[in-house]
């Protein structure tokens, strides 16, 4: 096994955790992932357990160094990337169990609604750090959950000993540091990391939350990504396969791990004109300057989130992937094409898109659990327009491609809404599940008129996670690391030929909005 100096990139996605082997120059040797369950206990409720997360990263650690043939003490540091969920420990610092059942769930997801009145309450007081929401408060973020929880369950909010974001509280198992990350904290906390900002504590006393600083063992300053967090404890060294002789490295929500993995080396270069598009089960869509940019319906302005002398802007749809996932099982004649249904269906709509718009009547409002951004509404809901008594093989080719094309117009819609408030953008750093499909690749393409920029990096989401390991070797500088692997890029221009068909197409995706989007 070689002994040469590696680190571990960690992704805790909504789905699966993953784990990838790098050398020091960026190359993954290795990856390897487990599958996470998932339990939903009532309409808008989505819950995980952190128990189960953790038998999953330690599993996908331990077979990506064997398959990597790295010895234990050649992972020198790692970090995590992972999904904006919600971690709830008692204070005997064990899960503190929402639902019962066979494990303790005790993580509230990303994409759980059930804080939607909560939000509300924190949009109405139109306190200061709405200022960096993008003037709204989502029930994807953390105030409004732990409301909730304060008010439908405070037998429990009384046993809270411990609140993190999900890779806050990786860092927290694996070194036993309660410290922070700047991207999790101004992201999803509203605490605001400007030089005299911090927590507002008018805001907390406004919803009720006075308490919920000391409660949750939130901390007055928040670290930025890529410093040293810790060693391991000799616990989660054995659990993991490592020595305690590996650093942890502060981490970021996946989507900024994505972004770094892909737009952090352009980021000298016209930032302005630049988007990060990670596409999975959702889409996060980052771009970050140096100034402060204020943008409405779009989440940020955060500064350092991304890395230190950047502000970003955050602007997302809360399903993407998922979406086309539940078309696919809403139809039987999903069945029909195979496992790899969504590699049959590009290719097939490929070929139609030859011969033009393969469904010019059938249109889809793709806001199946509300609209994140650009109109931050959560009470919107999903629409099929246009069927007709097709075959039931033929209804499910035009819907699932009004549905492709539906989210790749919601992201032009962030594009525009960014472009009036100080971007410019005209090129999008594409990666995720997305990218790795050829029809989203032509349609991000085609259907934005922008560029797109696909990385050479098999995996950008934990080539961010490895960044940020490698940087706490290199005193945090997380941007200049990532600018010294520079992986090789693909560009892909758009296609002058379908600039009507999208025009039109688009018009017809607005009209679904009821003229919100003009």
């Amino acid at each position: 096994m070689s002994h040469q100096e590696h680190v571990l990139g960690i992704d805790i996605g909504t789905g699966s955790a993953r784990a990838g082997i790098f050398t020091l120059d960026g190359v993954m040797l290795a990856e390897a992932k487990t599958t996470i369950a998932m339990h939903r206990p009532a309409e808008h409720h989505v819950e995980q357990s952190s128990t189960d997360i953790w038998r999953a990263v330690c599993s996908a650690t331990q077979r990506a160094r064997e398959a990597a043939g790295v010895a234990p003490d050649a992972i020198t540091s790692m970090s995590v990337s992972a999904t904006c969920s919600l971690v709830l420990l008692d204070q005997q610092e064990k899960p503190l169990e929402l639902s019962p059942g066979d494990e303790a769930w005790n993580i509230i997801v990303w994409m759980d609604h059930r804080a939607t009145a909560e939000a509300a309450e924190c949009t109405a007081t139109n306190a200061a750090p709405l200022a960096n929401l993008g003037g709204v408060m989502s029930p994807e973020m953390q105030m409004p959950k732990l409301m909730w929880l304060k008010r439908h369950r405070p037998e429990l909010y009384a046993q809270i000993g411990y609140a993190g974001d999900l890779g806050d509280w990786l860092g927290f198992k694996c070194t036993g540091s309660t410290e922070r990350s700047v991207c999790m904290l101004a992201c999803k906390w509203t605490f605001d990391p400007r030089p005299g900002h911090g927590w507002d504590h008018s805001f907390l006393g406004q919803i009720g939350m006075q308490d919920v600083l000391e409660r949750a063992r939130l901390p007055d300053q928040a670290l930025p990504v890529g410093v040293a967090l810790g060693q391991l404890t000799p616990e989660a060294a054995s659990d993991l396969g490592l020595t305690t002789q590996c650093t942890f490295a502060v981490g970021m929500i996946d989507a900024y791990a994505g972004a770094l993995g892909t737009l952090g080396r352009s980021l000298a270069d016209a930032p302005e004109n630049r988007l990060a598009v990670i596409g999975g089960t959702s889409t996060c869509h980052i771009g970050a300057q140096p100034v402060r940019q204020e943008v409405p319906g779009v989440w940020g302005p955060y500064p350092g989130a991304l890395c230190d002398g950047f502000v970003a802007n955050e602007g997302g749809q809360s399903i993407t992937g998922a979406l086309l996932d539940h078309l696919v099982a809403m139809f039987a004649a999903g069945s029909e094409f195979g496992d790899d249904v969504h590699g049959a269906l590009s290719e097939l709509l490929l070929e139609r898109l030859e011969d033009g718009d393969p469904a010019p009547h059938t249109h889809v409002c793709p806001d199946f659990i509300g609209n994140r951004s650009p109109l931050a509404d959560p009470e919107i809901r999903g629409a099929i327009i246009g069927l007709t008594l097709d075959t039931p093989r033929e209804s499910f080719i035009k819907v699932y491609w009004a549905a492709a094309t539906a989210l790749v117009y919601g992201t032009r819609a962030i594009i525009e809404r960014l472009n009036a408030h100080g971007y410019a953008i005209d090129t999008l750093h594409l990666s995720g599940g997305h990218g790795r499909s050829a029809l989203l690749r032509k349609l991000y393409a085609d259907g934005t008129g922008c560029k797109v920029i696909l990385s050479d990096a098999p995996e950008p989401v934990l080539l961010g996670a490895a960044v940020a390991a490698m940087a706490a070797q290199a005193n945090g500088e997380v941007l200049s690391t990532a600018n010294g692997l520079a992986p090789g890029e693909q560009i892909l221009e758009p296609e002058l030929a379908m600039q009507t068909l999208h025009t039109i197409r688009y018009a017809a995706f607005k009209k679904l909005y009821e003229g919100r989007l003009d």
